[in-house]
């Protein structure tokens, strides 16, 4: 257990990982609760472009990423307001979008493959100590949010109307939700990459739904089961020589169908 975290890089990559778990099991609570899963996964296509133009150019790949976050939630809201079609047809067509052109600019790069496997899968063995401050402080930004606008967001998750009812502003509370969400991703795709960032996002949220009752427990369970995936993806990672990212997304997707089967027979056994 302690043999594969011996080496500073491979202490990097855990610490970078449990960051990037603590932000995306945070943020995806709220995603699961509200449905909108599907809209969490374009949101992490989405930030490609951005990615990739930092990557091509040399500037800030953080900033790159905000940018692209900002284009795609703009058109998306673009989309759904001047024309009759429903959201998921907008995200839908900017998922498949966004996607196409991060791509189509990273193949500008003279290395090509590397850059593309870097930016999708992530490089967790390639975390530094000055990426690790910037994930504390995404992180940091992303714990307090969701401190001070839990309220709002319980509110939301069960009820717009009833939102409006109790004197908030759910557009309001929708949109820094997106921040939220913008912020978790722009902050773990050095950790996981922009597409395994997605198995943080929804895995570990998706699991504690199946053991809690309460959404204070929910939000403390998926974050010790993001922890739990991150350790044991990088464990199986060092014994068995598979990619860092990949394996931990793995455990966590493996974690939520064993503890669905075990809950599931628990229920049958209880009835019985």
């Amino acid at each position: 257990m302690i043999e594969p975290f011996l080496l500073g890089f491979q202490q990097r990559a855990l610490l970078g990982g449990l960051i990037a778990g603590v932000m995306c099991s945070a943020v995806g609570v709220w995603l699961v609760l509200r449905g909108m899963s599907f809209f969490g996964d374009a949101f992490v296509h989405g930030v490609l472009p951005g990615i990739a133009s930092a990557v091509v150019f040399g500037f800030s790949p953080y900033l790159g990423a905000a940018v692209a976050a900002l284009a795609m939630v703009g058109g998306i809201e673009l989309i759904h307001r001047r024309t009759s079609l429903k959201e998921d047809t907008s995200i839908g067509l900017l998922f498949v979008g966004m996607m196409a052109l991060g791509v189509a600019i990273i193949s500008k790069s003279t290395s090509y493959t590397g850059s593309l496997n870097s930016i999708l899968f992530g490089d967790a063995f390639g975390v530094t100590a000055s990426d690790l401050v910037a994930q504390a402080i995404f992180a940091a930004v992303v714990i307090a949010a969701s401190l001070l606008l839990y309220r709002p967001l319980l509110a939301l998750s069960f009820s717009t109307k009833k939102a409006q009812t109790l004197g908030m502003r759910p557009k309001v509370t929708h949109a820094l939700l997106l921040a939220l969400i913008a912020t978790a991703v722009i902050g773990s795709f050095q950790a996981v990459g922009t597409l395994l960032v997605f198995a943080l996002l929804v895995g570990p949220p998706a699991t504690a739904a199946l053991v809690s009752r309460t959404v204070p427990r929910m939000i403390v369970t998926s974050v010790a089961i993001s922890a739990v995936c991150v350790w044991a993806g990088l464990t199986i990672s060092y014994y068995a020589g598979t990619a860092g990212a990949a394996t931990m997304a793995l455990v966590a997707v493996a974690l939520f169908f064993v503890v669905l089967l075990i809950t599931t027979l628990t229920r049958r056994a209880a009835r019985a």
